[in-house]
């Protein structure tokens, strides 16, 4: 950044209030010309309320907002577009039906008119994110990964002035990080400020110009220098228990489940990576990770052994009997669980409560006579969802309007509820807050404790390395290297996930 950039946006004493809840109180936020501003705090301090004001999501908010030196009236995302600010949403906001090309240039009708137009222009976008997608591919048949990507073209593809960005990463393996940070730094060299949201901490101080930290809904403080520590100080106003409280050398017990040579084809248009011959196991009371880049066949690993799609090869073995379940229903009754990638879509009902999500696949457990024993049921479901620390005022409170780190935790609530032997998670801390990955982390330390096999695959190195007795590693479908705790390091794993054959571990 410039140091003689000009300011190009400033928030001025931004307050807003729901019912019950003072979202913000008197925030105050400047941006210049070419600058990285990091906006951190956990979730529900603020930060999304404060962008999606910004990005005129909501239109009633007091205070003052100027764009370049002159008052801006954003009370509508076309205000907003108006003045040349973008914003792209950790919750995606694209249209599943739609191709890719459409939901780049929806809202731009004169522009989707010239269909040669819009798709060369969209092509040119994917290109530079790496993106090896037709324009015409409908975004229901793209994984969470390239939506991620897609969100950002879709900006990329207006006249920006400020773009904001909301865990542009949440879902992105470190190659598709790095591209992206590349295209910051394209933007940022043409004078386009970015305001960064993430829970990353080490994306910071190789991307941000400053970090400004919310809490509560108001304004802590600001740092040009990134001190890990200090920081998530500031974030959560309390001291923070380890962030990867595991040990190595933990015990484990017997073989819980075995995967032989598992083949699961993928369907043409649905955008899923095939498996080709996975071998792995999972002992009672180990941790084991899921490394690979994005279209590896992660989610589709931990789906098939949870039953979504059907195998045409290969066996499987649970608690040392033959395992090879029909559907979901099928795994849940053989003691599996699955943390899926995508929580809004794939893991809750958002329009209602906490209690219908956390009891719903557990309802047979409180049957008597064909009736739900709803006294008991949600005797039990308050007991889950306390020992999760859900922040919540009951257990009738819609699941819609939690932050993101307590949706995860009711999820979890969920599958405990379920008394599983074997926990699959999927991205299990994707876009919460440091304070909440802690707890997640703690938790699978407990299950494994408690002698439960958890598989989980992650985009996030650092906690793979951490938490895990040992890391197994996709390439394009296939098994490439696995890493036992103390010799698996990121270069490592980063070149078996490259890599389309066996590397000696």
């Amino acid at each position: 950044m410039s140091s003689e950039a000009g300011t190009v946006l400033t928030m001025r004493a931004i307050g807003k209030s729901f019912p019950g809840v003072r979202a913000l109180d008197g925030v105050s936020l400047t941006v210049a010309e070419g600058e990285v501003v990091a906006l951190l705090g956990e979730n529900g301090a603020g930060k999304s309320t404060l962008m999606n004001i910004l990005a005129g999501v909501f239109k009633d908010y007091e205070g003052e907002i100027e764009v370049g030196g002159q008052v801006a009236h954003i009370h509508s995302p076309r205000d907003a577009r108006r003045h040349g600010i973008a914003m792209i949403h950790q919750e995606l906001n694209l249209v599943p039906e739609l191709s890719i090309a459409d939901n780049l240039f929806l809202g731009r009708e004169r522009a989707l008119l010239d269909r040669r137009g819009t798709e060369a222009r969209t092509a040119e976008l994917l290109r530079g994110l790496g993106l090896d997608l037709s324009p015409r591919t409908l975004v229901k048949q793209c994984k969470i990964a390239e939506r991620q990507l897609i969100e950002v073209a879709k900006a990329l593809s207006q006249n920006v002035r400020v773009l904001v960005m909301d865990e542009p990463t949440s879902a992105l393996a470190d190659a598709e990080v790095r591209r992206l940070y590349g295209v910051i730094r394209d933007l940022t060299g043409r004078g386009v400020a970015v305001i960064y949201i993430s829970h990353r901490l080490e994306e910071l101080e190789e991307i941000a110009d400053r970090v400004v930290v919310l809490r509560d809904g108001r304004h802590i403080g600001e740092r040009h220098r990134i001190d890990r520590d200090e920081l998530i100080q500031m974030m959560v106003g309390r001291p923070l228990g380890e962030m990867f409280p595991r040990a190595a050398g933990g015990s484990t017990g017997e073989e819980l489940l075995t995967v032989e040579g598992l083949s699961v084809p993928g369907e043409p248009g649905s955008g899923r990576t095939p498996l080709r011959e996975v071998s792995l196991t999972v002992r009672a009371g180990e941790i084991v990770g899921v490394a690979g880049l994005m279209g590896a066949g992660r989610s589709e690993l931990l789906e098939s052994i949870f039953g979504v799609h059907r195998a045409a090869g290969g066996a499987m073995t649970l608690g040392g009997r033959p395992y090879r379940p029909k559907s979901p229903k099928a795994a849940i009754r053989r003691g599996v669980a699955l943390v899926a990638e995508d929580r809004k879509a794939q893991s809750l009902v958002l329009g209602n409560t906490i209690g219908f999500n956390v009891g719903l696949p557990s309802l047979g457990r409180f049957l008597r006579l064909g009736v739900v024993a709803a006294r008991r049921a949600n005797a039990a479901v308050e007991r889950q969802v306390r020992e999760l620390r859900v922040k919540a005022p009951g257990i009738r409170f819609t699941v819609g309007n939690l932050s993101g780190g307590n949706q995860q935790k009711v999820v979890l609530a969920k599958w405990l509820l379920t008394a599983p032997s074997l926990i699959l998670m999927d991205e299990p801390t994707r876009g919460i807050d440091v304070g909440a990955k802690a707890e997640i982390h703690a938790l699978m330390s407990a299950l494994a404790a408690e002698g439960k096999g958890v598989l989980v695959a992650s985009s996030e190195l650092p906690e793979l390395l951490a938490m895990c007795d040992r890391v197994l590693v996709l390439c394009e479908g296939r098994v490439t290297a696995e890493f036992p705790r103390g010799r698996a390091t990121q270069e490592a794993i980063l070149e078996a996930a490259m890599a389309r054959r066996q590397v000696t571990a």
